[in-house]
């Protein structure tokens, strides 16, 4: 990893800037240069948030976000608003549980915040799953990595629900990762339409 453009993007309250600081604190520990800028709406909670962090092995000479390598959008609205601004072969992760229309290119979806209420009774972690599905798909460090960054950024009190979460995250992007590369088997729901790594696979 030389060079990434990251950003986070939602409504105040979804967490987007904690996921930004813990991005930003494995990217330390890794030893890279990191910058890291946040963005708010009139309203704290439920206005428009935005976090955006940049990743380089050399010093970081601009601090804004020309084009994304990587979008993680919590509402229809940033999906929207931002999908444009991701670079042609870049990742889109989505929550599914606000986004029904998808944008065109890379895109992943899952239903973060309501998969995190099935599992914890409430949606205050559900950044921490759309993180760690980020990194089981990006693979930009290893998950000790991630872990350490979690247990620093995260207040004490809250570090084991974050780091369930982040961990259920991290096993859904690699499942699908893996699906993808062709090393796990797959099943799927015959009434439900082929998954497209599924469908490549059979016309080879």
């Amino acid at each position: 990893m030389k060079y990434i453009e990251t950003r986070f993007s939602g409504a105040g309250g979804q967490g987007l800037g904690l996921a930004g600081r813990i991005l930003s604190q494995a990217a330390i520990l890794d030893g890279m240069h990191v910058c890291q800028t946040q963005s708010y709406g009139p309203e704290a909670r439920g206005g428009a948030s935005r976090t955006d962090v940049i990743i380089s092995n050399k010093e970081i000479l601009y601090p804004e976000c020309r084009e994304l390598d990587v979008l993680l959008a919590m509402n229809q609205a940033s999906t929207d608003k931002f999908a444009c601004n991701v670079k042609p072969g870049g990742m889109i992760i989505v929550d599914s549980t606000f986004v029904s229309q998808l944008p065109e290119g890379r895109v992943y979806e899952f239903p973060f915040t309501s998969r995190c209420i099935e599992l914890m009774g409430k949606s205050i972690s559900a950044n921490l799953i759309a993180l760690g599905m980020l990194a089981g798909l990006t693979r930009f460090f290893p998950l000790e990595t991630w872990v350490s960054a979690v247990r620093l950024a995260v207040p004490p009190r809250f570090i084991d629900m974050n780091l369930q979460a982040f961990e259920f995250g991290h096993r859904v992007g690699r499942e699908v990762l893996h699906m993808e590369e062709g090393r796990i088997p797959i099943a799927w729901d015959r009434k439900m339409p082929v998954p497209k790594a599924v469908r490549d696979r059979r016309t080879r």
